[in-house]
C-alpha cells in the first residue's frame, strides 16, 4: 500500500497510472472528488488536514510525497514548507517509516527564487525527520497533461519561440520516466535511502534553449524561429503575461530567477544508480507523442 499526495497533478497522475499497472495497492489524497479506480483508494482532504493526512497513511509502507505549489509565491511557504511538516507528522504518527519526497532542481540553487528556496526548506525537514528518506529533484518534466512545457508547443506551431539567454542549459524528464523512478525507489536499501537523485532523459550535458526549442518545433512539424530573451525582457513578458491571465499566469516573475539562471542540468555524480533506474523514453520521441496527445485532447 502507497500513500501519495499530489495525485490529481501532472506527475501525480502519471504516478498512479504507472502504480496500478504495475498491480500497486495505492491511497491518494484529493481536494475535489475523483472517479472510482481500481486499486486506488481517495480520501478526501488537503495537506493542512491532519486528520485527512492520517488516513492517508494508515497501514500503508511507504508515502510518495509529490504535492507541492508551483506558481502561487504566496503559497509556497503552506504549501511546500508547512505541508511536508503535516505530510512527515502524519507518517511518524502512523508508524511509516519509508518516505519519498518530490523535490525541484530548483532546491539546489535556493537563492534565486522564492519556489527553490520553499523546496529547499522543505528537504531540510525531510532530511531531520528521523524517516528512511530518499529525496528526487527533477528537472523540467514534460509529457501529456503537462501546462509548463505545453507552452512551447503553442509557440512552436505560431513559428516564433521566444526562449531564455542563449547561454544556458537544462535538463528535461519524461513524466513516465519519473514516475517508474519513485516506484523503483520505494524499497529503499543500500545507495537508495538517505539519497538525493536528479534524475533525467539522459542526455549527458542537458539540451541548450535552442536545441529544446528546435527539438519541440521538429515534434510538432514545425521550424520556429527562436529568439533568446534577457532576463530583463523575461520580467517584462512576465508582467504581460500577468496582465493577461492574473493567478493563471504561468511565466512569473518568480520563475524569470530561475529560468534566467544558466545552469539547470543536473549533476553526473547524482543520478541514480544505473542498476536502479534508467530513462527509457528518447526525448525526440517523448516530445512528437506529446504533441500528439495535445492535439487529440483539444489542447492545441
Amino acid at each position: 500500500m502507497l500513500a501519495v499526495t499530489g495525485a490529481t497533478g501532472f506527475v501525480g497522475q502519471a504516478l498512479l497510472d504507472r502504480a496500478v499497472e504495475e498491480g500497486a495497492e495505492v491511497r491518494a489524497l484529493a481536494r475535489r472528488t475523483q472517479e472510482p479506480r481500481d486499486g486506488l483508494e481517495w480520501i478526501a482532504g488537503d495537506l493542512e488536514n491532519k486528520a485527512a493526512l492520517r488516513e492517508l497513511m494508515r497501514g500503508a509502507e511507504a508515502v510518495i510525497h509529490v504535492a507541492g505549489v508551483v506558481n502561487d509565491a504566496a503559497q509556497f511557504e503552506s504549501g511546500n514548507v508547512t505541508g511536508t511538516l503535516n505530510v512527515i507528522e502524519a507518517a511518524k504518527a502512523e508508524g511509516i517509516s519509508r518516505f519519498i519526497h518530490v523535490s525541484s532542481l530548483s532546491a539546489r540553487e535556493p537563492d534565486l527564487s522564492a519556489y527553490g528556496a520553499s523546496k529547499a526548506r522543505a528537504e531540510k525537514l525531510v532530511r531531520a525527520s528521523g524517516l528512511n528518506w530518499t529525496i528526487i529533484r527533477p528537472p523540467g518534466v514534460y509529457g501529456p497533461r503537462d501546462q509548463d512545457y505545453f507552452e512551447m508547443f503553442r509557440l512552436a506551431r505560431w513559428g516564433l519561440m521566444p526562449v531564455p539567454p542563449k547561454e544556458g542549459r537544462a535538463s528535461i524528464i519524461h513524466v513516465d520516466d519519473l514516475a517508474r523512478l519513485l516506484l523503483a525507489v520505494v524499497p529503499g536499501g543500500e545507495g537508495v535511502s538517505f539519497e538525493s537523485f536528479e534524475p533525467d532523459d539522459g542526455r549527458m550535458d542537458g539540451w541548450s534553449h535552442y536545441e529544446l526549442a528546435r527539438a519541440v518545433g521538429w515534434a510538432m512539424g514545425r521550424r520556429p524561429w527562436v529568439v533568446h530573451l534577457s532576463r530583463k525582457s523575461l520580467e517584462r513578458a512576465a508582467r504581460v503575461d500577468r496582465r493577461l491571465r492574473g493567478a493563471k499566469a504561468r511565466l512569473t516573475h518568480d520563475r524569470v530567477g530561475y529560468m534566467a539562471h544558466p545552469d539547470w542540468v543536473v549533476s553526473h555524480g547524482q543520478r541514480p544508480p544505473g542498476t536502479l533506474w534508467r530513462p527509457l523514453i528518447p526525448t525526440r520521441e517523448g516530445l512528437k507523442a506529446t504533441a500528439q496527445w495535445y492535439r487529440q485532447n483539444n489542447w492545441l
